[in-house]
């Protein structure tokens, strides 16, 4: 199995974003007018700053203390999830005593789990702290594919999207926010992320976007038809959207 680092953090969702009127976020964050010009760029300029740092500090330019997470990490998931950690997520979430079991599972990788949350956080906070409907706005944007940033030319990916057709890395990202939830890493700020990680998801299921050309967004009322379904979903609800695969029930 090969997991890589764009799987666990690419959000991605995140991937981490949260719902509109939620409470969630308070303070002042970076506006986009202080952001320098990219020229070619496409579609929001703070929502392409949001994942192109991500990127960055998430995946090619990590700091040695996230670099020390992914050291003890990725082996652990390697060793104990051969399958892949949706797979093992799956079914300890179908047992009965779910999700006591599961947090015994990802108890052994808590210190790292906290780092990255603390990672993503940290990000979303910078550009969307007090903007909870900028930053719900922006993972849409993303799960549409509508952020051309060529800064990413270099790696063929100019598109700020989740990799892959099916996007699988939703359900990895699902399985890491339930792991910090239920061991109380920062967990009314995921409860309330998930759902819009379940949303992103959604719209990249039915946008199907290129990587590296930038997409028509979905038709507004469609957008707001899914927002309506998902942004309100309790974890247990999420729970049981994220166990269908590739896609959502909801978009079939």
């Amino acid at each position: 199995m090969t997991l890589d680092r764009r799987s666990l953090l690419k959000l991605g969702a995140g991937a981490a974003v949260a719902v509109a009127g939620t409470g969630l976020l308070t303070g002042t964050a970076e506006a986009a007018t202080t952001l320098p010009p990219v020229p070619g760029m496409l579609g929001d300029r703070k929502a392409n700053e949001l994942w192109y740092q991500l990127d960055e500090i998430a995946l090619y330019h990590p700091a040695q203390e996230v670099q020390d997470a992914y050291a003890v990490l990725f082996p652990f998931l390697q060793q104990n999830a051969p399958d892949g950690l949706p797979a093992k997520w799956r079914a300890l979430s179908l047992e009965p005593d779910y999700p006591r079991n599961y947090a015994e599972f990802v108890k052994p990788i808590e210190p790292q789990l906290k780092t990255l949350s603390a990672l993503q956080l940290g990000n979303f906070d910078r550009f969307y702290r007090g903007d909870e409907d900028g930053l719900v706005k922006a993972f849409a944007a993303f799960g549409q594919g509508i952020l051309y940033d060529p800064r990413r030319a270099d790696v063929e990916s100019e598109v700020h999207t989740m990799d892959g057709d099916p996007p699988t890395g939703y359900h990895f990202w699902h399985c890491v926010q339930r792991a910090q939830m239920v061991l109380g890493i920062d967990r009314h700020r995921w409860a309330r992320i998930d759902p819009v990680l379940g949303f992103a998801w959604a719209l990249q299921s039915i946008a199907r976007p290129d990587h590296r050309h930038v997409n028509p967004g979905l038709p507004r009322e469609q957008v707001r038809a899914l927002a309506r379904y998902w942004l309100p979903r309790s974890p247990a609800e999420l729970d049981r959207d994220f166990r269908s695969t590739p896609y959502p029930d909801s978009t079939r």
